[in-house]
């Protein structure tokens, strides 16, 4: 998820909800160093804003980690990190089986010894960053075309990235465009690869409300897990060994006990994934077209998974994962389509544009440099749609969520195994050497993820829905087949290639990644003859996509330049996976007439919430402990209740889950884990009124771990 910040906000409703058509973004998602823009002391902020972020790794930032996907914070000397449940999940899941049902049950380590690893996750600790724009756009030439434009910029990255990552072994860097190319940034993390699970509360809590509940308020979720990162003895990042050591971080939060009451000043920092609020009318409408589209398919897929795991607990837990992320992606989806439509979200920009070139116009200067920029992108993007939809198959076939994971685990090894051939520095950066074990660690992993009966049968479905569609919307290889116009042929076709693949063996597929390409032909595999195939449209594909894409960053760029220069540099850049800040109040808000939610819920609420059933099933253990009202240190003295759950007007998106919420004096106060139905649109377009971000209050997670779940050892090592 994501978020975005506003401190000072009104509420005007006459039937209507009513905002500044000129609040051009003109908050967001900060950076480190724009922080000094905002005056943080005179709206709440009780510390000095120099500890925030340090260059030497001590600012209260620095405890923050990024972990692929999802946020986590060290809370302990001891390198325990404190993250969602959800963000968890996937390790959870991975380690799971009938017999340890972790998923269901949860998971306690009494001590170091039984913390298990948590496949396939990683914490990358910033150790700081610098501009290189110049050092970006110095292979750039006038009179290149967007192609070759693109080529010498990934070039340029690629160059700065290996320069960088030669400072150690576990070093790990990112170059991250900024306002569409306009600024380039350099980020150097320490990434640690021996990541252990220490704690997960069962599902009744961790995902107390499911789907019901999911981007809605009231919320009531326990939210959270205990991961622990360790290193080598050395204090190395390396990958997991029974002699590695637990990792000492410079610095790491402390957890406030006294929570937060309404009107508290609060801020939060993580990594965000995406944000798209300097996108122009045209690209919102685009994205509006494809997110109506992706809603019925994502309802589609989710129907076949839910039938095939009917029965069958094994099928359950191997795609767990993959239907909470859809079930997530889905419901945003569905709050974002809602939300433009409920505003007319496009007529809002549109009323913003012709602001903007007012600006433009009242200079002969700006009006020679700007005056044709959004006129050019309109028109772009007609063109884009039309590329897109053309090839929106192809590219989505070789997805496990939409294809088949085995297919889509032959493409991997045949790409691997091309780009191999190449000189290192010449190859596309996700196949480079410094990601082969991360590609292995995917190949290996995979195995958890999915069926072999089920990929088949799903693999059928998708082929299936492309009777009856235009031929050149349909992947070549698949031409000849589909124009047989039968279900039949379709299920022949399929049975045949998982009957002759090797690919079922993780081992196999480890091993036939060391071939060289002719070699891995020769097997004959039907899944990789038919990834080669595949491949041969899909390169033509690559390298049109490169000229379309450095295109619209070129237009953006001077977009999002005349935006800088009309803000006075004051302009959040779109969240893009970097560090950001972002802050706001414990506020409630009122998402239509008669309607006002406060901003803070309790454990009074899980229990009038509770039915028995699935999600909002309540462990014995929590009713008694309610019952007796044995609420200890984490009973709010105001509310006489231990908090669940609360509100601020922070904003945050994907990526954010996990991230901290700090009270004025830096100490954690809550955990990110979801925005509110009406804030999904936030990614796009603020609302104050509407823009509220939820969190997991600590007091709960503490209750949780100290009193339902008798985790001692945690609490301990947490200083409690």
């Amino acid at each position: 998820m994501k978020f975005r910040t506003r401190l000072l906000i009104s509420v005007l409703f006459i039937g209507l909800v009513i905002w500044p058509l000129g609040a051009l973004a003109d908050e967001g998602m900060w950076m480190p160093h724009q922080m000094k823009m905002l005056n943080l002391e005179q709206l709440g902020l009780k510390m000095n804003p120099d500890d925030l972020y340090r260059l030497d790794g001590t600012g209260l930032m620095s405890a923050v980690v990024n972990l692929g996907g999802g946020t986590g914070e060290f809370v302990s000397r001891e390198g325990l990190i404190l993250t969602n449940h959800h963000v968890a999940f996937g390790a959870v899941q991975r380690a799971a089986s009938k017999e340890n049902d972790y998923i269901t049950y949860g998971f306690l380590a009494r001590n170091r010894s039984e913390e298990i690893p948590a496949q396939g996750y990683t914490a990358d600790i910033l150790l700081g960053y610098e501009e290189v724009t110049a050092r970006v756009l110095a292979r750039v030439k006038p009179k290149m075309t967007p192609a070759q434009k693109y080529e010498a910029i990934e070039k340029a990255v690629n160059q700065i990235i290996a320069e960088a990552e030669k400072q150690g072994p576990d070093i790990r860097a990112s170059v991250a465009s900024m306002y569409s190319g306009n600024q380039y940034f350099l980020f150097r993390f320490k990434r640690i690869k021996d990541i252990r699970i220490v704690y997960v509360p069962p599902l009744d809590l961790g995902n107390f409300g499911g789907e019901v509940d999911n981007w809605i308020w009231p919320r009531h979720t326990c939210d959270f897990s205990f991961l622990r990162a360790y290193v080598s003895r050395e204090g190395v990042g390396v990958d997991y060994s029974p002699d590695n050591v637990p990792y000492q971080p410079k610095v790491f939060l402390k957890l406030s006990p006294e929570g937060v009451k309404e009107g508290d000043f609060t801020f939060v920092m993580g990594y965000p994934g995406r944000t798209y609020r300097n996108y122009t009318a045209a690209e919102i409408e685009s994205d509006l077209n494809s997110m109506v589209k992706r809603i019925e398919e994502y309802k589609d897929i989710i129907k076949f998974i839910e039938t095939a795991s009917q029965g069958d607990k094994e099928t359950e837990i191997r795609y767990a994962s993959m239907l909470k992320g859809l079930y997530n992606s889905l419901k945003n989806m569905e709050g974002k389509v809602e939300g433009m439509k409920k505003i007319d979200l496009i007529a809002r920009k549109k009323e913003q544009e012709k602001e903007f070139m007012n600006w433009v116009n009242s200079s002969p200067e700006r009006q020679k440099k700007y005056g044709q920029v959004l006129d050019q992108l309109a028109d772009f993007m007609k063109g884009y749609e039309i590329y897109v939809a053309k090839n929106e198959l192809l590219s989505s076939i070789m997805s496990p969520y939409f294809g088949s994971t085995l297919l889509s685990q032959a493409y991997t090894i045949y790409r691997t195994v091309l780009e191999r051939q190449k000189p290192d520095k010449d190859r596309e950066p996700a196949y480079q050497d410094r990601n082969l074990p991360y590609i292995k660690q995917r190949i290996q992993l995979a195995e958890r993820g999915y069926v072999l009966d089920t990929d088949r049968e799903f693999f059928k479905h998708q082929l299936k829905k492309m009777l009856g569609l235009p031929p050149e919307k349909i992947p070549a290889v698949f031409r000849p087949l589909i124009a047989q116009g039968s279900e039949k042929a379709i299920e022949d076709y399929v049975d045949n290639l998982y009957i002759k693949t090797q690919l079922g063996s993780p081992e196999k597929r480890l091993a036939l990644l060391e071939l060289k390409p002719a070699e891995l032909l020769k097997t004959n595999d039907p899944f990789i003859l038919l990834a080669a195939e595949l491949e041969k449209e899909l390169k033509v594909v690559r390298e049109e996509s490169k000229a379309w894409s450095q295109q619209r960053q070129d237009l953006k760029k001077a977009y999002e330049a005349a935006l800088l220069e009309m803000k006075g540099g004051k302009l959040a850049p779109d969240a893009n996976g970097t560090i950001r800040f972002t802050y706001g109040l414990v506020e409630g808000y009122i998402p239509r007439d008669a309607v006002v939610y406060k901003p803070i819920t309790t454990l009074k609420g899980v229990m009038e919430k509770e039915t028995g059933v699935e999600p909002f099933r309540v462990p014995d253990k929590l009713k008694q402990l309610y019952q007796q009202r044995d609420f200890g240190r984490y009973e709010d003295p105001i509310l006489k209740e231990v908090p669940a759950c609360f509100l601020n007007t922070t904003n945050v998106t994907g990526g954010n889950s996990g991230s901290p919420t700090l009270n004025a004096r830096g100490e954690q106060v809550g955990i990110i884990f979801d925005m509110t139905y009406e804030s999904v649109i936030g990614d796009y377009f603020i609302i104050p009124e509407w823009q509220r971000s939820i969190s997991v209050d600590i007091r709960y997670v503490l209750f949780v771990t100290d009193k339902f779940s008798g985790a001692t050892n945690v609490m301990k090592e947490l200083g409690f």
